[in-house]
């Protein structure tokens, strides 16, 4: 079976002369105000706080 990306799989990564790479950091927060979790660990450990006093008898 012919691979349709043989002729390309084995090339080098193209690096740009033009464009520095750019560092992890700045990647990251190009990303950082998608966050679809931002506030999920707060909201985890509220729910598991409530589990807590509910399984201490304690109604909420």
């Amino acid at each position: 079976m012919n691979n349709p990306y043989e002729d390309i799989i084995d090339l080098p990564h193209h690096v740009s002369e033009r464009h520095p790479r750019m560092s992890m950091y700045s990647r990251a927060a190009q990303f950082a105000p998608f966050a679809a979790l931002a506030g999920h660990g707060d909201a985890m450990k509220d729910a598991a706080a409530r589990h807590e006093d509910e399984a201490d008898g304690i109604p909420l």
